[in-house]
C-alpha cells in the first residue's frame, strides 16, 4: 500500500448538506430553519433564555469567591528533586532555591515562590531555600541530613 492509495472506507464520510439550494433538495427556501423569528436569522444568542421565566443560573444560589490576592506557588516534590540531582541538573552541595530549580528545568515558572511537598524519597544532603514546605517534606529533608529554610512571604497588617 502506498500513501496515494489510502482512502476512507465506503460511507465513512458524508458530503455536507448544501442548505438553501433549491426546493428539490429538501433544504431549499428556509434551509431547515423554519420560518421567520429570531432563530431563523443569523447572530442568534439565546442560550439560557427560558421564555421569560427566571433562568436556572439566576435561580440557584451562588457560593464562594475567588481571592484575587491568593499566592500561587510552584510545587516540587522531594522525589522530583532527587531525580534532578541524580541526573546532574542540580548541584546538591549548593543552596537550592527557586532560580536554581528553574535553570535545572524542575519547574517552568517561579510564580510566588516554591513550595516543597513530601512525595517521593530524598537521599541527597541538600540545603533548600523555599517559600513553603509541608511537614512531611521537612522531615524527609532533615532525615537525609539536609536543612531547609522556609521564607514565607510577609503578611501585611494593614486594616
Amino acid at each position: 500500500m502506498k500513501l496515494n492509495e489510502i482512502r476512507n472506507k465506503r460511507a465513512a464520510t458524508s458530503a455536507p448538506i448544501r442548505a438553501g439550494r433549491g426546493i428539490g433538495s429538501g433544504k431549499g427556501k428556509t434551509a431547515g430553519r423554519g420560518v421567520k423569528g429570531q432563530k431563523s436569522r443569523s447572530g442568534v444568542a439565546i442560550k439560557g433564555f427560558e421564555g421569560g421565566q427566571m433562568p436556572i443560573h439566576m435561580r440557584l444560589p451562588k457560593r464562594g469567591f475567588n481571592n484575587i490576592f491568593r499566592k500561587r506557588y510552584a510545587q516540587v516534590n522531594t522525589g522530583r528533586l532527587q531525580v534532578a540531582i541524580d541526573a546532574g541538573k542540580i548541584d546538591a552541595g549548593a543552596t537550592i532555591d527557586g532560580e536554581a530549580l528553574v535553570v535545572a528545568g524542575v519547574i517552568t515558572h517561579l510564580r510566588d515562590g516554591v513550595r516543597l511537598l513530601g512525595k517521593g524519597d530524598l537521599s541527597a544532603k541538600v540545603t533548600l531555600k523555599v517559600a513553603g514546605a509541608s511537614k512531611g517534606a521537612v522531615a524527609i529533608v532533615e532525615r537525609a541530613g539536609g536543612s531547609i529554610e522556609v521564607t514565607k512571604p510577609a503578611v501585611s497588617t494593614d486594616a
